[in-house]
């Protein structure tokens, strides 16, 4: 079953009408080893991926803060072969970047061929922070959604898959992760002023977020809201529905290392009769 929202089409969006709780019928051993399973199989995938070298794949996660972007990232990173994968964050932008067009500084971290890159935030704060804290004003931050479509049309045509994340989290589950920031030891270094300030921007970001979710969502370039309250439910469909993207490449994967398989064969043969 999918076990995220799929939107792969513009459309009005309301992010009130989305669970963010794992659904009751998921039972949460069951769902573990399921997400198991799938890790291993994603693993499988992405070395495919990275030895037939024709695409690269571009994991993209946007959220709330304290909505498990970093956990997300461990989880996939304990999946894949860190050697092909890299993570790019984006936090506020430095005075270079803010000296080039908005997409400059995430166009340049794309994954090449071969490559897994994940986004930890992404383009897509220019059509959030901007807007909620009034740092361009609409007429600019309105016109840029129709330049990131333009923007992921570009990196899909060019053998770039990507998959978008919103990891949808309920205000309250927030304000218990923000206590524990305080009173777990080891999770102290994430402590910041500057979380609580934001929260008190909620209705404002989720209006954002739907507006972005809704009029960037395409065919080639699909949101999926992801419900991201229980930490193993994220997990579980965060892999799954890398997966079920990635499965439709493996037929066509191992045909092309079949095909370069015969022509390194035919090589040595080659060579060897020359000895």
């Amino acid at each position: 079953m999918p076990y995220a929202h799929r939107i792969d089409s513009s459309r009005k969006i309301d992010l009130k009408d989305y669970n963010t709780e794992a659904p009751s019928q998921v039972d949460k051993d069951a769902g573990i080893e399921e997400t198991t399973q799938l890790g291993q199989e994603l693993g499988q995938l992405q070395e495919l991926l990275f030895y037939a070298g024709h695409h690269g794949l571009l994991i993209l996660l946007q959220g709330m803060d304290t909505s498990g972007k970093d956990g997300t990232i461990r989880h996939l990173l304990n999946c894949t072969n860190v050697q092909s994968t890299r993570v790019a964050p984006f936090k506020v932008p430095t005075p270079v970047e803010l000296s080039h067009d908005f997409l400059w500084r995430c166009h340049q971290q794309t994954p090449g061929r071969r490559e897994v890159v994940v986004f930890n935030r992404s383009h897509y704060e220019d059509v959030l922070v901007v807007r909620v804290h009034e740092i361009v004003p609409e007429s600019v931050w309105s016109r840029r959604f129709a330049k990131i479509n333009a923007f992921e049309e570009l990196l899909t045509s060019s053998n770039t898959i990507v998959v978008k994340f919103f990891l949808h989290i309920s205000k309250e589950e927030q304000k218990e992760r923000l206590l524990e920031r305080e009173n777990e030891v080891e999770k102290a270094w994430k402590l910041s002023v500057g979380d609580w300030k934001e929260r008190e921007y909620w209705d404002q970001y989720q209006a954002a977020y739907g507006d972005a979710i809704g009029k960037c969502a395409t065919a080639d370039a699909p949101w999926h809201i992801v419900a991201g309250d229980n930490k193993w439910f994220r997990n579980l469909a965060v892999t799954e529905i890398l997966v079920e993207t990635l499965r439709p490449y493996k037929k066509g994967w191992i045909e092309s290392l079949d095909q370069l398989g015969t022509k390194a064969k035919a090589e040595l043969e080659a060579y060897r009769a020359t000895k």
